[in-house]
């Protein structure tokens, strides 16, 4: 049976407006509104000739309705500089991802989750509460996303166009997920991955997507990753731009979120600050961060795509169970897995065994 709301979540996934897809399509603008409302099918040749100009297969288009994001219950990194049309877009990506780790749920054994419920803490105390309940110590975070997945949160990346689409978490049927872009600098992608467990901690099921809130975890986010006690006793002599590029690999985080933390603790003076800021824009270090870390990877995803490959299969595998495109697949996982040449799109049967994914801290 056609789906309305699978045709209206492919066109919002792709960016593209009714009239775009229309005249692609061939089709009229009322003909794809009546479709998106229910009002009636298309035939089954408008339908393929919708499907090759969204890139999505036919057989996508049938059967029951994804689950879709509701934008109120979702914490994006950056409200300001999104588009309509972008934040649709990564909402239909995060539809997509659902139905992924639905299908890995019934095929692997994944990490429960293990994020407290830190809501009418301030930031700074919330974030000393996680480190002691997940036995962080004063030590700084080696990969961010290990860690994550290690308490039960579910990592997928963002390939978007858009530099606008930063980040955002969501808690989903008593699970956590968060959503990081891909083509930041990695320093930034880790400090994205704190601010985005700050909203899971602090603003759990759908706080208000406010400046306040974004403060709150971006305080979090600094006070996770560079503890007050180890920054005190390390970094109070940093007055340069050079002493802040040699601090910063402690703590693998940005020139810019050292500063930034510097003068939180009352380290260095607001005059201090403000000058160090201004040279950090002036040397490029906002978009390019100087002596950047390796990528962070996902070991979750590392272990399902090997066993997968042991199989003979891999993402082709989960595209065709799910029916969307293998494209949108990979860039669910893009940065975060070496994804690999798949032989077959034979997806598991039901009596798949259930393979143990268990994480080494």
């Amino acid at each position: 049976m056609f789906s309305k709301e699978k045709l209206a979540l492919a066109r919002r996934r792709k960016g593209f407006t009714k009239k775009y897809l229309a005249d692609k399509a061939g089709v009229t603008n009322r003909a794809l509104t009546a479709f998106e409302n229910g009002e009636y099918a298309p035939s089954d040749d408008t339908l393929a000739a919708l499907a090759r100009a969204l890139a999505f297969p036919v057989k996508f288009f049938e059967g029951d309705p994804f689950e879709e994001l509701d934008e109120d219950g979702v914490s994006f990194r950056s409200m300001k500089r999104m588009t309509a049309g972008q934040k649709h877009s990564a909402l239909a990506a995060g539809a997509f991802a659902m139905e992924i780790d639905r299908w890995l749920s019934a095929r692997f054994k994944l990490p429960e989750p293990d994020v407290p419920d830190l809501r009418g803490q301030t930031p700074e105390t919330a974030a000393a509460i996680l480190r002691r309940e997940w036995g962080l110590g004063s030590y700084s975070i080696k990969n961010m996303v290990h860690l994550a997945e290690a308490k039960g949160i579910r990592v997928f990346s963002l390939r978007e166009n858009a530099q606008e689409v930063d980040a955002f978490s969501l808690w989903r049927g008593g699970r956590p997920f968060i959503f990081t872009n891909q083509e930041k600098s990695n320093a930034r992608r880790r400090f994205d991955m704190a601010h985005e467990i700050a909203h899971l901690c602090l603003h759990k099921h759908g706080a208000p997507n406010g400046i306040i809130a974004e403060k709150e975890a971006d305080v979090f986010a600094s006070a996770l990753l560079m503890p007050a006690d180890t920054v005190i006793a390390v970094a109070k002599s940093a007055l340069t731009v050079d002493d802040l590029i040699r601090l910063k690999p402690r703590w693998l985080v940005s020139v810019a979120a050292l500063n930034r933390r510097l003068f939180d603790l009352k380290l260095t003076s607001e005059w201090t600050y403000r000058g160090l800021s201004i040279e950090i824009s002036q040397r490029g270090y906002r978009t390019s961060e100087p002596h950047d870390y390796p990528a962070e990877t996902s070991r979750v995803w590392e272990k399902v795509l090997g066993s997968l490959r042991m199989s003979g299969e891999g993402p082709a595998t989960i595209s065709s169970a799910l029916c969307i495109p293998q494209e949108e697949v990979e860039k669910l996982v893009w940065g975060l897995a070496t994804i690999g040449i798949t032989t077959s799109a034979t997806p598991f049967s039901s009596s798949a065994r259930r393979a143990e994914l268990r994480l080494v801290k």
